[in-house]
């Protein structure tokens, strides 16, 4: 067997630009390295570490020079968490990068000539604005790099807090999270420590046993809070004494549930979180709008910015009134009800039943009465029986999950033939690739990014297609 080439140590190289997925960017030898968690001006060592046909991988291992526009992160889990990857360069750099990430795409993938495009939208807030943070139990934390080569040996130890990018069964023990407001990051260390003190066991990932799994939080703007404590199986005295405990800690609380999932995922989609005390839902605000979220609603996680981005998507609507509106991949309605005063009729469509039937409650709760919404899988309710049933659409608006929209459903789009598309996406690149394939009976008349995660790569982004005529 012979031996693995061992990859090269490429020096003193510095980066010139940063990539998709937020990755630093430099060049060396007219080969494209790619490398995480720097910035453009820094100068380093980087030890490659895979070998594509037309790019390299690699990481850094030794700064020779920083970059001046290299700022101190505020997180003291920055490097490790991988949640918050851009907390080293200004916010300003970073609405930079990602309106160019955004032109990118669309004129790379989606082949868009673009005579211009607005200036992305920044967000108000760039710390705090998270709305929901889920949190793992695990019964093996990570260990920094400086605390292995310190030489200390560590008891294996719990840890509350976020995976380690990459690696299922490695969890962080976070000791403060920057992104969502009081009193989460109270909680989760008050429940951690309740844990510890009374032997409770914390999960183990690759083992699957254990009897703490989860930690959901969610808040409003106006102050309300659901914590959703998920067990791997029922133990009712330790359960409900742990929940007793949350409750006289935390009066804040306004919805406390548990789930048992003994599932081999964490995802709760197929679970049914029990009420513990207070309420199965919380309340949300949005331009005089009243949103119901339960447990498993989808709601963007930034408050504020959502209104800055549901005002786009109304003002590429360009609605008089009059117009029969799509909305397709609905969720909780958020959008649909949001616009549903300046349209004739909008019809609602979503794969998530739960999510529908919270869609009917929040048209309920706002006195709208022109919502109609339906549950089911996009390409197959989308069809031309369905839009004979409830009129053929003037204006459809889409938001799709990360992924893009299925072809069946571009398909549809077009035979249904609207006016305009309203395209709302938090993936640029799919997002271009599905305006390309809409581009013979579409052009694009407007784009507008909007930054809903500052500190991450990931950005918004609103496209307006209006119909050719020959």
């Amino acid at each position: 067997m012979g031996r693995k080439k061992e990859l090269p140590l490429l020096e003193k190289v510095r980066i010139t630009d940063i990539a998709a997925e937020g990755n630093a960017l430099a060049r060396v030898d007219n080969m494209v390295v790619f490398v995480p968690m720097l910035i453009p001006g820094d100068v380093v060592d980087i030890q490659v570490i895979r070998k594509r046909k037309k790019f390299l991988d690699g990481r850094a291992v030794r700064f020779h020079e920083y970059s001046s526009d290299r700022i101190k992160p505020r997180c003291s889990h920055f490097g490790i968490c991988g949640g918050c990857k851009w907390q080293h360069l200004p916010y300003d750099l970073q609405l930079h990068y990602k309106e160019k990430q955004v032109k990118d795409n669309l004129t790379r993938i989606g082949k868009v000539e673009l005579a211009g495009m607005n200036p992305i939208i920044g967000s108000g807030d760039e710390y705090l604005y998270r709305n929901k943070l889920e949190y793992t139990f695990s019964n093996r934390r990570w260990y920094t790099k400086e605390e292995v080569q310190s030489g200390v040996e560590f008891e294996r130890e719990n840890a509350l807090g976020f995976h380690i990018p990459g690696l299922f069964d490695k969890v962080l023990d976070i000791n403060w999270c920057h992104l969502q407001p009081e009193p989460s990051n109270s909680i989760r260390k008050a429940l951690r420590e309740y844990a510890v003190s009374n032997n409770l066991e914390f999960f183990d990932l690759r083992e699957q046993k254990g009897f703490l799994r989860n930690l959901v939080i969610r808040n409003s703007l106006a102050g309300s809070v659901m914590v959703i404590v998920v067990f791997f199986h029922e133990d009712i005295q330790k359960r409900e004494s742990l929940l007793d405990f949350l409750i006289s800690e935390f009066p804040a609380i306004t919805s406390l549930m548990y789930v048992i999932n003994s599932k081999k995922n964490d995802s709760l989609n197929d679970q049914t979180p029990v009420l513990y005390k207070g309420e199965d839902h919380i309340f949300e605000e949005m331009a005089g709008l009243k949103f119901r979220i339960g447990p498993k609603s989808f709601y963007q996680t930034n408050t504020r910015q959502a209104l800055e981005l549901y005002n786009v998507a109304k003002k590429f609507a360009g609605l008089t009134g009059n117009e029969i509106v799509y909305d397709l991949y609905t969720g909780a309605g958020t959008i649909a009800n949001f616009i549903a005063g300046s349209a004739a009729k909008v019809i609602g469509i979503e794969y998530v039943d739960e999510a529908v039937r919270d869609a009917v409650i929040n048209s309920r709760l706002n006195n709208i009465h022109n919502t109609f919404f339906f549950a089911g899988d996009m390409k197959d309710i989308l069809n031309e029986d369905f839009i004979m049933s409830n009129g053929k659409p003037d204006v459809i608006i889409t938001d799709p999950p990360r992924g893009g929209m299925h072809e069946d459903v571009i398909k549809a789009i077009l035979t249904a033939a609207p006016e305009k598309i309203v395209y709302v996406s938090c993936n640029a690149a799919t997002q271009a690739r599905d305006i390309l394939l809409l581009a013979a009976d579409y052009e694009v008349a407007g784009v507008q990014p909007v930054d809903m995660f500052p500190h991450t790569h990931h950005v918004e982004n609103v496209v307006l297609m209006k119909r050719k005529y020959p």
